[in-house]
């Protein structure tokens, strides 16, 4: 019976740290009169295995795929496969990324209303340590489980050195800092984000990690086999769009992949905390 588990405990855990690691920047859970969830928010809408012609394609100068739903519909998750267009998939250039291909890639996106402005969005990206105590439906375990034990700003990238949390004056465009993540199965891992652009009515940051995620000492992915990119622009006063890929690397443990439903619902907790729902609520987005 462990046997059998295994390998879908380490997808939980690995994809899992990932994604959950710059939940803070979108921490209106606890900013209720800044964001009013529609019914229609409560619910989110996933894809898994659809045949598409398609690949992701960021808001880059070009129109976005997935495209964005309507401000009061689901956001839209996809999990995406070697099926869609070949494993030697070319991130967009404005991804940054060099590397061809993946082993798991999926994409998020969103409208969502918010009053802060960027500035309040540099806030919560800053707010590392508001990570700890995230939920998610676990498909291994059939049970809402805590996803990240801990995490804290770091100085450099050096692990252990840690420090107050990032305020915006310390997240202006280009500007690189590392923090620290401590999952409830992988256990530590320290990673780099980059603010790419941050202006008036866009913010863009990249995360990736710089050492390597180990599973009972077991290398499972080397230091930037994990890749995440967020892109948030203002569409008017109040609202925004939102949309996210996170990618591990072609060379990355196979064990982590093949597991749709489980990656589907990191992203739905995401989105959960981006909007300010529960992420304990129920339904989860697969069982």
């Amino acid at each position: 019976m462990g046997t059998k588990h295994c390998p879908s405990v380490l997808r939980d855990a690995m994809t899992l740290s990932a994604l959950l690691i710059v939940l803070p920047a979108v921490c209106f859970a606890q900013q209720a009169d800044r964001f009013h969830p529609s019914p229609a928010a409560l619910q989110t809408a996933h894809i898994i295995g659809v045949e598409s012609p398609l690949a992701p394609q960021p808001p880059c100068g070009k129109e976005p795929i997935p495209s964005y739903p309507g401000l009061d519909d689901s956001a839209i998750v996809k999990s995406w496969s070697e099926a869609d267009f070949g494993r030697d998939w070319r991130p967009p250039a404005c991804t940054g990324w060099a590397a061809v291909g993946f082993t798991t890639l999926v994409t998020t996106v969103a409208r969502f209303r918010y009053n802060s402005g960027t500035e309040g969005l540099l806030r919560q990206v800053g707010a590392i340590s508001r990570l700890a105590g995230m939920r998610y439906w676990s498909t291994t375990h059939k049970r809402w489980q805590t996803l990240v034990v801990n995490a804290y700003a770091l100085n450099d990238a050096r692990a252990g050195q840690r420090r107050d949390d990032f305020t915006p004056d310390e997240m202006k465009q280009g500007k690189v800092v590392y923090f620290e993540q401590a999952d409830n199965l992988s256990g530590k891992a320290t990673y780099r984000m980059h603010i790419a652009e941050a202006s008036a009515d866009r913010l863009v940051f990249d995360v990736e990690n710089v050492s390597t995620m180990r599973y009972l000492l077991i290398p499972i992915l080397r230091p930037g086999e994990m890749q995440l990119i967020y892109f948030l622009d203002r569409e008017s006063d109040n609202v925004w769009r939102y949309y996210s890929i996170v990618r591990t690397g072609k060379y990355a443990s196979r064990i982590i992949a093949g597991n749709e439903s489980s990656s589907v619902n990191r992203a739905v907790a995401f989105y959960r905390y981006l909007v300010g729902i529960p992420t304990d609520q129920e339904p989860p987005a697969a069982r």
